[in-house]
């Protein structure tokens, strides 16, 4: 019987981090100490864990008019709202409302990882990812993310490569 939910999050792990070690994907767990006065959670991950802010990817989800999806860009960059429309196919994109991105998700804000998300979107991860051996996501809660390849990355999502930067 799979574990809840609530079981991995009693056992330290998160929905993402389950879903990885049920997925068979290697990756690192990668913790740092989180102010919570702090709401940019992508650029506080980089400078606690002295990482590149071109190799931490923050997750954003977009409304796409018809539904939700997921981006997945590097915190040094900007989503380009057009490119991610192109890619889905649609007239235009927008970022989705704050609450909604967390309803559909499962995470709190500066929290949400792309994966083991409660309700599975569509992903596409900026393209820029293959520049490094490995990315760092949000693990599922602030100040916890987790390092894996590129590849498994888009392999733990389903996800599509597309350059969505601008």
């Amino acid at each position: 019987m799979a574990k809840s939910k609530r079981a991995a999050a009693d056992s330290g792990g998160t929905p993402a981090t389950v879903a990885l070690s049920r997925a068979g994907i290697s990756f690192v767990l990668r913790p740092y100490r989180h102010d919570d006065l702090v709401t940019d959670f992508g650029n506080e991950a980089a400078a606690q864990l002295g990482v590149d802010r071109r190799q931490i990817f923050k997750t954003l989800v977009a409304d796409l008019g018809g539904g939700l999806a997921v981006a997945v860009v590097p915190v040094a960059e900007q989503l380009d709202l057009k490119a991610l429309a192109r890619v889905y196919g649609v007239k235009k994109a927008q970022l989705a409302d704050p609450q909604a991105a967390a309803r559909s998700s499962g995470y709190v804000l500066g929290g949400i990882s792309p994966i083991g998300q409660r309700t599975k979107l569509p992903t596409v991860i900026d393209s820029s990812c293959r520049n490094f051996p490995t990315v760092l996501v949000s693990a599922g809660r602030r100040g916890l993310q987790v390092e894996l390849a590129p590849d498994d990355l888009a392999t733990a999502t389903d996800g599509v490569l597309a350059r969505i930067t601008g």
